[in-house]
């Protein structure tokens, strides 16, 4: 009985062998052509094909730019496309349709999304200074291409994984802004928070190794990847001992040490360069591109609340007028039109009673019968509101009152549309509620800070530079970062400096 039983298993076993023989076989041709590293030429166990992995791309593409906004600087845009591209030609893989943004965002950080996409952030250009610095980021993330690193960790299920605790992180750029963003938790795209929150040691590497190749392929000095690391170090260590230790992110080399002998093996196994043979080293375009960036937050990567907002500087304040309202304004008044909508007028005059807010609509603006009575209590201003028929016109109109400092500033919303008079009421308090002082440091269009080159005289000092620059906080260190003289050094007489206006 023992005997048969033992016979019935072994044919049980020996079945099961040929099955998974025979599948084995039928799997061998899908193996095969899916599992080489296209740059690497090593195994890989991915089974997707370059089709859909371009498939993947573009659909995570849209996703980024319906959470992240292009800098939209044509010039500097196609410079950006062109190095890439020269890089991109001689990759492993010169046949994928790559393209090339920048994105609106004062984060230090580049990415990359399967099937060809490179995003590099405006913050991260202002840290550069040299082509060859902006040709080594977009080598290493066009490394990340052809590894197929994220659909590698895609296969492995652990696409986001390391985004989800990273997100917190962020890294502040020291220029009065008060800006401190956390771009991995704001992109749309899971592929994109994986890429922004790093690959891991043994892919960044990979990614380093394969960049460095292409630059020396490209005529770029391979040594500009290091010079790239030791200006995101730099500024780690000065975002870590500015907020006490805190720990500032991105992605990007993220995880080598400052002096990393891994790294340096990685660049030196490519091959050096003769002096004669590094044909890209001219600057000038570069400095042509890069001058006049913004540093910091722009005016277009706020969000749309915010670049709708109407600044009135003279007086120290600012609100959102409703959308495509038609603006009008003098020293002291504003008033914002939409024909057969509505309308809205601020005035302003000195406070020369305490009286509440309610007796000074009542007393001084002359409406007794307020309807739709309630105070205001916003941005630790205090004002009212209600509404109330005009006696000349017959219209409904929204009152209000808020106090501001020493001054009153009034508000008459005029209701032109009676069958929409409930929603245009609610559009003009809504602006209403959006009043508040312009805060320190607040950005809009047309006073962002920005770069500019300048050759450095004999006696060149940052210290003393930094005295009468426009940066509000730490002015000398964040001259030297975005210079690359941190903690220390002087340029010499003739040398570019970028400096902040």
């Amino acid at each position: 009985m023992k005997s048969f039983d033992l016979f019935k298993n072994l044919t049980a076993i020996r079945t099961i062998q040929n099955i998974l023989s025979g599948l084995l076989i039928l799997s061998l041709p899908i193996l095969n052509s899916c599992a080489i590293n296209p740059a690497t030429g090593g195994p890989n166990l991915v089974l997707m094909t370059e089709n859909k992995e371009k498939e993947i791309g573009l659909e995570e593409h849209e996703k980024v730019l319906s959470s992240q906004r292009l800098f939209e600087d044509e010039e500097l845009l196609q410079y950006v496309r062109e190095v890439g591209e020269k890089v991109a030609s001689v990759s492993h893989r010169p046949n994928l349709t790559y393209q090339f943004h920048v994105i609106d965002s004062p984060d230090i950080n580049a990415f990359a999304l399967p099937g060809g996409y490179v995003y590099i952030n405006r913050g991260l250009l202002t840290f550069m200074n040299s082509e060859a610095e902006l040709a080594a980021v977009l080598a290493h993330e066009i490394g990340h291409i052809t590894a197929r690193h994220s659909v590698q960790r895609q296969a492995r299920g652990a696409l986001a994984q390391g985004a989800a605790t990273i997100g917190g992180f962020a890294t502040a750029v020291a220029t009065g802004s008060g800006y401190v963003g956390s771009q991995i938790s704001e992109v749309a795209s899971i592929w994109a928070q994986t890429s922004l929150s790093g690959f891991g040691r043994e892919q960044e590497l990979e990614a380093d190794s394969l960049g460095a190749e292409y630059l020396v392929k490209a005529g770029y000095d391979p040594q500009a990847v290091i010079e790239v690391v030791t200006a995101l170090k730099n500024q780690e260590d000065f975002n870590r001992r500015i907020s006490n230790g805190a720990q500032s992110y991105h992605g990007l080399f993220a995880t080598h040490p400052r002096n990393d002998t891994r790294l340096q093996e990685a660049i030196s196994a490519v091959g050096e360069l003769e002096e004669a043979q590094i044909t890209e080293a001219d600057n000038e375009n570069f400095r042509t591109n890069i001058n006049g960036l913004i540093v910091g937050v722009s005016a277009g990567s706020q969000t749309q609340e915010t670049r709708n907002r109407y600044y009135q500087r003279l007086l120290g304040y600012t609100l959102v007028f409703p959308d495509e309202w038609e603006l009008s304004e003098t020293t002291t008044t504003a008033a914002a039109t939409s024909a057969g909508t509505g309308r809205i007028e601020i005035e302003v005059q000195r406070l020369q009673d305490n009286i509440e807010p309610r007796v000074f609509i009542r007393d001084k603006m002359g409406i007794p019968n307020l309807q739709k009575s309630e105070p205001l209590e916003q941005f630790r201003l205090i004002g009212h509101t209600g509404t109330a028929i005009s006696p000349e016109t017959g219209k409904t109109e929204r009152i209000a009152a808020i106090y501001y400092g020493p001054r009153v500033f009034t508000f008459r919303g005029e209701i032109d549309d009676a069958n929409a008079k409930d929603d245009i009421d609610a559009l003009i308090l809504n602006s209403i509620r959006s009043f508040r002082a312009i805060q320190n440091g607040e950005v809009h269009s047309g006073s962002e800070l920005k770069l500019k080159y300048v050759q450095a005289s004999e006696f060149f000092d940052f210290a003393v530079v930094a005295q009468t620059s426009k940066i509000v906080n730490y002015p000398e260190e964040t001259l030297r970062l975005l210079n690359g003289y941190y903690p220390s050094g002087s340029p010499d007489e003739g040398d570019w400096i970028k400096l902040i206006e």
